[in-house]
């Protein structure tokens, strides 16, 4: 399954460059990746134009939003890393409080 989620980074370009550094290859963490693969997500995919970032999952029959939430919020370098990547991130205008990935809602499918 797919799910598809959009997020603004400051409109800063120092700012917006920094970001990119750290999702390089080699530039996200390794516990990351091993948290992101773990909870069942098997593609994950992060677009940019201008401040606005977008980003693709496919995950696995395993993958629950839940779990990953409850999983993330127990670790202690996955919090490290959100804190780190606040620095660059801004909610969009309609993100409920807290809110930082926003789930986008599909309305075209062609095939």
């Amino acid at each position: 399954m797919r799910h598809c989620f959009a997020l603004d980074l400051k409109d800063d370009p120092a700012l917006i460059a920094e970001y990119e550094r750290w999702h390089a290859p080699g530039g996200v963490w390794p516990e990351i990746l091993e948290t992101i693969e773990s909870a069942g997500i098997e593609v994950l995919e992060i677009y940019r134009t201008g401040n606005r970032l977008f980003m693709i999952m496919e995950v696995n029959e395993d993958f629950s939003f839940e779990k990953k939430a409850a999983s993330d919020a127990a670790n202690p370098k996955v919090q490290e890393w959100e804190a780190l990547m606040w620095k660059f991130q801004q909610p969009l205008p309609w993100a409920k409080e807290g809110e930082k990935w926003v789930l986008m809602k599909k309305i075209f499918e062609m095939g």
